[in-house]
């Protein structure tokens, strides 16, 4: 906890720049928060170490790489205490692309890409054969809506 207090309204604004996009240059980040380039690099590295700044990712459209379906799975364990288990068979089947741990109907939430219908069916088939899911709930989605990071400044720049 005490590392978030070394966090400032730059290391923010950094954070917040790099999340619309994370190919900006530091120089034109620099720029943007009227620090030198030398000043982005060191603070993104002090992010790093802290573990707040993971990675960079892609912001990728799956359907035009031919996934056309997208689908949330609610998955239901026989046992709670089988959750890292099947978290690990999870890992090996490469159209789970997130999976979170829950409260409420499901032990775990899950986000799945398919080409079409009948990848999503092996797909499903794959995954209720996991050792410890008990079933499984399937959500497909008709449209991304929303799909964006955390905002810390509003327009005007103020947190």
């Amino acid at each position: 906890m005490d590392k978030i207090l070394d966090i400032d309204n730059v290391d923010l604004k950094i954070i917040s720049l790099l999340n619309d996009d994370a190919k900006t240059p530091y120089t034109e980040i620099a720029k943007k928060v009227f620090v030198s380039s030398g000043t982005v690099h060191v603070r993104m590295r002090k992010l790093e170490d802290m573990g707040i700044v993971k990675s960079a990712t892609l912001n990728i459209d799956f359907s035009k790489l031919g996934y056309d379906i997208s689908a949330f799975l609610g998955i239901y364990l026989e046992k709670s205490s089988l959750y890292d288990t099947v978290i690990e068979n999870l890992k090996q089947i490469s159209e789970v692309i997130n999976a979170y741990y829950t409260t409420g109907n499901y032990s775990i939430f899950a986000k799945i890409i398919c080409k079409d219908t009948n990848h999503l069916r092996t797909v499903l088939d794959n995954i209720q054969k996991v050792e410890g899911i008990d079933r499984t709930e399937t959500l497909i989605v008709l449209e991304e809506s929303i799909n964006r990071p955390i905002q810390f400044f509003d327009k005007t720049g103020k947190i």
